[in-house]
């Protein structure tokens, strides 16, 4: 499956932004899709994540009650983060993946993903 994210931009603290992810190749179908971001310096960490499946989610602390991860079941090829309250410690290269054998617990680390697509820039403002 090859991943495609957007969405990313400039914006004010306290504004908001919403990243997609499309899927080509293959829907989501028993995937989990994880949002992860990279700051300049810092080691890529986990936001969010979602299993298309169950539909159950999962947050960073950092970004729980602000970010929210959803699917659209219509399209089943299209996750979004929808980010709200952005902060400027929330700026980063955002990245999407997917990991077509999602286990319990898996979905926080970067090395269960096996597809990742090119990263989005969000970049916020104080």
């Amino acid at each position: 499956v090859q991943l495609q994210a957007s969405g990313g931009g400039l914006v004010q603290a306290g504004g908001s932004l919403r990243l997609s992810c499309a899927a080509s190749g293959r829907t989501f179908s028993g995937y989990a899709v994880g949002w992860f971001r990279q700051a300049p310096g810092k080691e890529r960490e986990f936001v969010a994540a979602l299993s298309w499946n169950t539909g159950s989610t999962y947050y960073a602390d950092s970004v729980k009650g602000r970010f929210t991860i959803s699917r659209d079941s219509a399209k089943n090829t299209v996750v979004y983060l929808q980010m709200n309250s952005l902060k400027p410690e929330d700026t980063a290269v955002y990245y999407c993946a997917a990991d077509g054998y999602p286990m319990s617990g898996s979905y926080y680390y970067a090395v269960k993903y096996d597809y990742w697509g090119r990263g989005t820039q969000v970049t916020v403002s104080s």
